[in-house]
């Protein structure tokens, strides 16, 4: 296991800059995840701590040391890629014996002994003699983890290892790497464009926008207060208002909101804002309640959506989009909803 750290890591291809001046620190051991839409940076800053791409500026260590022109078969990580990888030609036990190629199986262990001990953490004990296609999506996904794991990597990297399988067997799957992992204690980076699945697996993470690292924190740092507006939008559902501070009370702002003839109290532990300043502010929509006291305005409703244990419902209000989380539907095509002070996070 080892810890590793990006410090002012920028890359370029040409004209076009896919990281700008990323700086992480992973902590020895732990599962820590890359999460962003589709262009922000995550696979790139995945191959560039494997060492299948150089940075262009800036320095990736692993425990301490420079390793940014160390290629990637010393640098003892396994890397499970978005489609697998397994060669149709070779058997299951072929496949996973294949992450033996650069190094002797660990423990003095024969390359036998290792390819059953990985097959049996994997759940496929058994299944050496199979080729991969006769073989589901998650029974593949397993292999590539076990093969990627042969070594007894330092780092073991994800690449949206799930992204083709179907959610079920998803949510199952992502249990059983969290299981592996801890097993292991193998240091772990993961990328996902899923929210949803990033806060269930992940000890940290970073929420990548841009080329850059928007905000890194444990999933409920991220979703309970998120740093910015990005990060409020794209991690879960949110309510998102700005408007000028018109007073401020020990913790307290009076926020006079741009939409409707309405002022917001918010909660806040910034002791630089003063009246006049321009805020934005976000609220989730399970903190939006009909029974909340305070911070009131009604919302015309449109589109509701049963969830099972919830009903997501659209509105709007003076033109701004609202999302509510509600245990049932009301009856009515309008409600007036509230929220506490403390449950507003100034971005």
């Amino acid at each position: 296991m080892v810890a590793i750290e990006l410090d002012g890591v920028r890359k370029a291809f040409d004209d076009t800059v896919a990281l700008r001046d990323v700086s992480l620190s992973v902590e020895e051991g732990e599962f820590f995840t890359l999460v962003g839409p589709s262009g922000c940076g995550k696979t790139t800053t995945l191959r560039t701590i494997a060492g299948l791409s150089s940075p262009t500026e800036g320095t990736v260590r692993f425990d301490g040391e420079d390793v940014s022109d160390v290629p990637v078969e010393d640098r003892n990580v396994g890397v499970v890629f978005q489609s697998y990888a397994l060669f149709p030609h070779m058997t299951v036990a072929e496949n996973v014996r294949y992450g033996l190629r650069f190094t002797d199986p660990p423990r003095g262990l024969t390359p036998d002994e290792r390819v059953e001990e990985l097959l049996e953490l994997v759940d496929l004990p058994g299944m050496g003699d199979r080729d991969p296609d006769e073989l589901s999506g998650g029974q593949q996904q397993r292999v590539a983890l076990a093969r990627a794991l042969a070594p007894e990597p330092d780092v073991l990297l994800l690449d949206e290892p799930m992204s083709a399988l179907d959610a079920r067997l998803r949510e199952r799957l992502r249990r059983e790497i969290k299981r592996i992992q801890g097993e292991l204690g193998v240091t772990t980076i993961y990328v996902t464009h899923d929210q949803e699945e990033a806060l269930a697996v992940s000890d940290r993470l970073a929420v990548m926008h841009d080329g850059g690292v928007e905000q890194v924190g444990t999933p409920v740092e991220v979703y309970e207060r998120p740093a910015t507006e990005f990060v409020a939008s794209f991690v879960g559902e949110n309510n998102v208002f700005s408007g000028s501070v018109t007073d401020r009370d020990g913790d307290e702002l009076t926020v006079a909101v741009d939409a409707g003839d309405r002022s917001f109290r918010v909660a806040v532990d910034d002791a630089a804002t003063v009246d006049g300043d321009r805020v934005t502010f976000c609220v989730r929509p399970t903190k939006l309640s009909p029974d909340a006291g305070t911070n009131r305005f009604p919302v015309a409703l449109g589109t509701a959506e049963y969830l099972g244990g919830t009903t997501r419902l659209y509105g709007e209000w003076s033109g701004t989009d609202i999302v509510l989380r509600l245990p049932e539907p009301p009856a009515d095509d309008s409600i007036e909803v509230g929220f506490a002070p403390e449950d507003a996070t100034v971005l």
